[in-house]
This record gives C-alpha cells, sequence and structure tokens, in this order.
C-alpha cells in the first residue's frame, strides 16, 4: 500500500513539472503601438501562420463574417475619438471584424471587444462604424497574419491588414487640429479662474509670496461669476495670512452662508472657528 501511495506521488510529481514546461503560442499575441498626431492607437491581435494552407477562399470564407485573427477578438484602441469614413467613433475599445471578398472587404468597428471569435448573433446596433476597404494583391506571401498602422501623418493613419498575398487598408482621422487650436487658444487668452485658484492655493500652502496668492485669487474669484463656498475659504485665508483681517472676515462670512446652505457642517465648523479666531463680531 505504502509503495503505491509513493508511486502515485511521484506519478503526481511527474505530471506537475511537466505541466509547467512552456511551449510557442500556434497564433502568438501581438500588441501595437502608435501616436498618431495627439493620439494614442493601440491594437492587440493574435497572429496565425499560413503553413501552407489556402487563407482567403478557404481557411477564410468569403462573405463570412471573421474575427480577423485568431483567439480572442483583434481590439483596437483610440484615446481620442476618431473618424472613419465619415463615422465617428468615440474614445474607447472596438473588436474589428471583417467579411472578406476576392476584391474587397467590409471592414467593422463592433462596440463588444470582449470575447472569441464571431459573435454567435450579430447585432447591427454594435456596429460603431463600418466602411469598404478595397484588397491590394501583393507580390509576395506574408506568413504571419499582421497589422500595421501605415501611412501616420498629424492628421490621419491607416489600420493595415496583410496576409497571404493581401493587403487592406482602414484610413481614420485623429482630431490633431481641433486639439493643439483648443490648446493655442487657452494659451492666448491665459490663465482660467482654475489655474489662477490653484496657483493662489498653493503658495498659501507652499509659505511663498502671500501677496501674490492674493492678487491670483481675487483675479480667480472676479472672473467666477458665483464662487463656490469652499473657494471663498481659501480666499479668506488668504487674505487672512496677508494680514487683512477685515477682508477675511467678510469672505468668511460669505463662506460660512454658502457652507449652511449647502449642509456642509465641516465647511460651516472651520468658517466660525476662523471668524472666532479673527474677533469677528
Amino acid at each position: 500500500m505504502k509503495k503505491l501511495i509513493l508511486f502515485m506521488f511521484i506519478a503526481s510529481l511527474s505530471f506537475s513539472i511537466e505541466a509547467q514546461i512552456q511551449t510557442p503560442a500556434p497564433s502568438p499575441f501581438s500588441r501595437l503601438e502608435q501616436k498618431v498626431g495627439l493620439t494614442d492607437v493601440t491594437i492587440e491581435y493574435s497572429r496565425p501562420a499560413m503553413r501552407g494552407r489556402t487563407i482567403f477562399g478557404d481557411l477564410v470564407p468569403y462573405g463570412a463574417i471573421w474575427r480577423t485573427g485568431a483567439n480572442a477578438r483583434t481590439k483596437v484602441t483610440f484615446s481620442d475619438d476618431v473618424v472613419v469614413d465619415g463615422q465617428t467613433l468615440k474614445a474607447g475599445s472596438y473588436a474589428i471584424f471583417t467579411k472578406p471578398s476576392a476584391t474587397s472587404w467590409e471592414v467593422y468597428f463592433y462596440t463588444e471587444h470582449q470575447g472569441g471569435g464571431a459573435p454567435q448573433e450579430w447585432d447591427d446596433s454594435k456596429v460603431a462604424a463600418k466602411t469598404t476597404a478595397q484588397v491590394i494583391p501583393m507580390p509576395v506571401d506574408i506568413q504571419s497574419f499582421t497589422i500595421t498602422i501605415d501611412d501616420v501623418t498629424d492628421g490621419s493613419a491607416a489600420i493595415g491588414i496583410l496576409w497571404a498575398n493581401v493587403y487592406v487598408g482602414v484610413t481614420f482621422e485623429v482630431p490633431t487640429d481641433a486639439t493643439v487650436m483648443a490648446g493655442i487658444d487657452r494659451a492666448m487668452t491665459g490663465p482660467s479662474a482654475n489655474d489662477y485658484f490653484a496657483s493662489a492655493v498653493y503658495y498659501l500652502s507652499a509659505g511663498k509670496d502671500i501677496n501674490k496668492a492674493k492678487e491670483w485669487i481675487d483675479k480667480a474669484m472676479s472672473m467666477n461669476e458665483s464662487p463656490a463656498y469652499w473657494q471663498l475659504r481659501q480666499q479668506s485665508l488668504i487674505y487672512a495670512k496677508a494680514g487683512d483681517k477685515k477682508g477675511a472676515i467678510a469672505i468668511a462670512k460669505q463662506s460660512l452662508a454658502g457652507a449652511e446652505e449647502a449642509g456642509n457642517m465641516d465647511y460651516v465648523k472651520m468658517n466660525k472657528d476662523s471668524l472666532k479666531e479673527w474677533g469677528a463680531k
């Protein structure tokens, strides 16, 4: 009996050791990252090989939805909204499905990107964008299924799909110009109220030039039609630190009223404590 138990233990140990051996995946995973203008584009997919097989029209049938790769669904992620064939794809992740034919492919960006293979039940409502890409014959066979990001410019690029002797490309546009112009407009109009407020509060907390902090907090408040009680609280503290107790008391009373209206008892207490400390009547 002891010999039997020992034999079973050795056998299970051998199986455990064998289970730890790693072998190459038939369709290895790949991750492609590319900056297009100011937009981050990431594509994750698996790469099956030809292995002497006829690919399109055989292994990948014509006229049927294909996962566009192997294993998990091929996924593309955009950090910004992009445009495909006049259709806006919101920032986020999409599965890329295709329907190949001999001369052109239908390409779908599908919102349900999790899972493997094509959906058992295709849902047109989950197609965020659809376009048609022409087949460009390649002069040599591409043995491993490959996805590229080609023709990169400041405002666009193309997702290239290559396998066997086929290349198809899908162009997408990125909002580089709109993003840059918005940044220029912000810079040219000067700091925002939030910029002035954050700078003033930092100067207060870091013990820097309090008069400069007072200048900035006043500027922030002048740009804000209805300052919040928590903003007024910071302004009152800056005024007090700058030696303007009368101004600090007047502002703290405004903050207190706003905190009471909002029901924020923490700010109510802080304001009351400060008003008492500053000798308010």
